[in-house]
């Protein structure tokens, strides 16, 4: 069922600058404008992982929304978890390397939230989806060169895994687009269901 009148286009605005998450739903066909969030996001929250995630999509869409009221926002949000810690992106290379360190020869979970908001259509819908990721064994060198490439700077959990990371990655279980960033597959099935 539409909302919308016959030849009225719809605004949607993506409220991330990731180049990731754009790719995805052009991809699926989706015509939208990009506005990045200027959202500051809470480090430290005490939030069980997936309700963090969700409440910084949340956050990022509410902060476009609010203004541009009759526009539906997309806010997302990726972490990653390993040993019920959360590891967002790294703050310097140490940091990386910490984090491909302890992903190293082991299981951890992918989390991407998105959050759909319209103030004027009362719309507000928050998801999350979780994907299962092994890594292999990571030499020194293979993670030194990985970080020298400048990739893992702006990623949660300092990978990319369709970048340079993907022969990091055994098998996951799961959806591989929520590991880019987007479950881009539930995203669009909801905007089909509110008429978008």
């Amino acid at each position: 069922m539409s909302h919308f009148k016959p030849g009225h286009k719809p605004v949607i605005i993506l409220a991330s600058k990731s180049p990731r998450r754009c790719a995805l739903l052009k991809k699926a066909g989706l015509e939208f404008s990009v506005i990045p969030s200027a959202y500051d996001e809470e480090t430290g929250l005490d939030m069980e992982p997936g309700k963090l995630a969700e409440h910084l999509a949340l956050k990022k869409a509410e902060d476009i929304a609010s203004y541009n009221t009759a526009a539906l926002a997309i806010g997302a949000d990726t972490i990653v978890v390993v040993d019920g810690r959360v590891l967002g992106q790294p703050r310097n290379h140490e940091s990386a390397r910490q984090m491909l360190e302890k992903l190293s020869g082991r299981a951890h979970s992918v989390i991407s939230a998105y959050a759909l908001v319209c103030p004027e259509k009362g719309i507000k819908k928050v998801r999350s989806a979780a994907t299962k990721v092994y890594f292999r064994e990571l030499s020194a060198s293979e993670i030194d060169a990985y970080i020298k490439s400048g990739e893992p700077m702006d990623k949660a959990g300092a990978y990319a895994i369709q970048g340079g990371a993907a022969s990091f990655v055994e098998k996951i279980d799961g959806d591989y687009y929520n590991v880019v960033g987007l479950p881009v597959g539930e995203v669009m099935r909801d905007l089909k269901e509110m008429g978008y």
